[in-house]
């Protein structure tokens, strides 16, 4: 009997629009099942297995995942059934964690059948190989984030049925084991893999590159401020890379860095097509995907194929929402404060002068002078979505200080026998679901296009996995760590300028605190924080399980150690004093959600994930992570 290979037809449809660009290829109908002379001879059968490895591929903070975006405090989550984020105090050891070596297993068959597949032109039988190991490589690459050294597993293992499966039970390798072969299998295949910048849903050797710098960089972060942890290691080197390491994993991330920005995987170039409103431009970075040469490595989406997701109806402005449903993701004041003057200092907002509060003519002024990266990434009350005002302000100010509000979006309230409305539409309302709790919206990967903040047409608006600017951003750390601080300054200006900060950092400026303030403001809600946090060995600092007060909140901006416990919020109000000047202009306070009862504490024993009591039972070579 001829052995078959069988695939889900939903698992073939997701996988085929997700990765391969060709759209007529995408609107060819899928088989659920095929035989192995198929599987192995005919390339678009390959390509359907392979687009189905592609759609498994692991992520974090992705726009099918809003809540975990909103999991570290640069946000706040709107939405009833999520406010025990804000209310936990720690974080599980299990979270985060993954350990699929099913995924594993059916890519090292791919991998081993595919080569011996001579009924295959051998073009594509060296792509296909080359973007199995891309696959295999970063899923190794996540678990490696995650869960320090693991087994590596290169063949597909088969139990014989003998009774004895020790022969299938390995030990954890080093965890500088694993990046290392993450960084080597990306250096195999990187010239096997098509040089494209049109190609974005599949692998190439931008993307291959882009991993290689990014697990470099990582590993030699490992090494050098691991020390600063010394109990977060185990003596064999499962978890832990040892300090003298730092330095080659550097020199290896700034060379592939440069590799890309000089051109060598193909032309990318950073996102500047709107030129004209740099706020704008940043914006459509994330949304536009006509000329963006910026994205490396994406997973896409295609409305004609009815591949969506519902990021923007889960965060869009609800007041002018297509379907009144939105708001989740509420920006934290943390985040915002991190964005800089154009004169490049730090500064809190401005809510007082002297004793008074400080007066603005619109809810948007107090934002004004800031890099564009600010509003490009938070949507601020006063500003435009799909050409209508956000509406966002919590009540009117009365001339005795107290205020005048309402319970429900755009709530009136009588003042001297007047109606007059007494809180935005969107908000913020403590407490109230998808109202602005903080005083902002997200807008990054918020889709400007009509219907897709409707159930029933949704988003198509890709997740970057890779780009150009983060790219710039790994030279920069890299280039500093190695005390090129002057090589660190120009890739670092290259993208300050993009965000309308023109005046240049000199080589003196570069400090640590820099490079992670660069990364926080470029890299918002990409999925990075959670790894640069614990790679630098600051996660236990920086979410040290204290509350924040106000006036700790505006103080140390762009310090790298800086506390974030607890999401804030800043909230505008509007005078209502007839026949004073300043009436009907704006005040801001500061306002911690009245949900927010806990402040997130990261334990050693955070730096990496739980290996389940299952895995250990069943391979006793497995031995457990440090501080659990």
């Amino acid at each position: 009997m001829k052995k078959l290979i069988t695939i889900t037809s939903i698992a073939i449809a997701t996988s085929l629009t997700g990765c391969l660009k060709d759209d007529s290829f995408l609107q060819k109908s899928p088989t659920d099942v095929f035989s192995e002379e198929q599987m192995w001879s005919d390339p678009t059968v390959t390509i359907t297995w392979l687009g189905n490895a592609y759609s498994r591929y692991y992520d974090i903070e992705t726009v099918e995942d809003w809540q975990t975006m909103v999991n570290f405090n640069d946000a706040f989550p709107s939405d009833n059934g999520v406010y025990w984020r804000v209310q936990n105090s720690e974080w599980g050891y299990g979270e985060w964690g993954s350990w699929d070596y099913g995924y594993i297993r059916d890519l090292n068959l791919f991998i081993k059948k595919c080569t011996a597949a001579e009924k295959l032109k051998e073009s594509d039988r060296n792509r296909f190989v080359a973007e199995a190991r891309f696959l295999r490589a970063s899923y190794y690459f996540e678990l490696v984030k995650r869960m320090g050294g693991v087994p590596l597993l290169l063949e597909p293992e088969q139990y014989d049925f003998g009774g004895d499966p020790t022969y299938l039970q390995h030990p954890r390798a080093k965890e500088s084991a694993i990046y290392d072969f993450v960084i080597s299998e990306a250096e195999a295949i990187k010239d096997i893999l098509p040089t494209s910048t049109a190609e974005k849903g599949r692998a190439t050797k931008g993307a291959a590159l882009a991993m290689q710098a990014r697990a470099a960089l990582y590993a030699g972060s490992i090494a050098k401020y691991g020390v600063n942890t010394p109990s977060v290691t185990l003596p064999g080197g499962e978890v832990g890379i040892p300090a003298e390491k730092a330095s080659a994993y550097y020199q290896k991330a700034l060379q592939v860095a440069k590799d890309i920005i000089e051109g060598k995987a193909g032309e990318y170039t950073l996102y500047k097509e709107k030129q004209g409103d740099l706020v704008e431009n940043f914006a459509a970075l994330f949304t536009s995907k006509s000329n963006n040469k910026e994205a490396i490595f994406v997973e896409d989406y295609k409305l004609q194929s009815g591949k969506v997701h519902p990021y923007t109806i889960q965060n869009q402005p609800r007041y002018t929402a297509e379907e009144q449903e939105g708001g989740r993701i509420n920006p934290s004041l943390n985040l915002a404060l991190q964005f800089e003057k154009l004169d490049n200092t730090f500064a809190p907002f401005v809510t007082k002068n002297g004793s008074d509060y400080a007066y603005y003519n619109t809810p948007s002024e107090i934002f004004a002078g800031r890099d564009a990266r600010l509003g490009g990434t938070i949507l601020l009350p006063g500003t435009l979505f799909k050409g209508k005002p956000v509406d966002i302000w919590a009540g009117l100010q009365l001339p005795d200080g107290s205020v005048v509000t309402s319970s429900n979006p755009g709530g009136t309230q009588k003042i001297n026998n007047v109606d007059y409305q007494a809180v935005g539409f969107d908000g913020p309302i403590n407490g109230y679901a998808f109202s602005a709790q903080t005083g902002f919206y997200v807008r990054k990967y918020l889709d400007p296009t009509t219907g897709s903040g409707q159930r029933g047409v949704q988003s198509d608006v890709w997740f970057i996995r890779y780009r150009l600017g983060e790219i710039y951003l790994i030279a920069a750390e890299a280039a500093f760590e190695l005390t090129e601080k002057a090589t660190a300054a120009t890739y670092l200006n290259t993208l300050r300028a993009r965000a309308g900060l023109t005046t240049p950092l000199t080589a003196a400026d570069v400090t640590f605190d820099r490079i992670v303030h660069e990364r926080r403001v470029e890299l918002a809600f990409e999925g990075h924080t959670l790894f640069d946090m614990k790679r630098w060995r600051l996660a236990h600092i920086v979410w040290d399980g204290n509350p924040i007060t106000a006036a700790e909140l505006n103080t140390n901006l762009g310090v790298a150690s800086k506390r974030n416990t607890q999401p804030w919020g800043l909230w505008p109000y509007k005078i209502h004093d007839p026949g004073n000047p300043n009436h009907g202009k704006w005040i801001f306070k500061e306002v911690l959600p009245n949900r927010v009862n806990a402040s997130d504490r990261f334990r050693f024993g955070n730096y990496y994930s739980f290996i389940g009591d299952n895995v250990i039972s069943r391979n006793p070579q497995i031995i457990r992570n440090p501080n659990q």
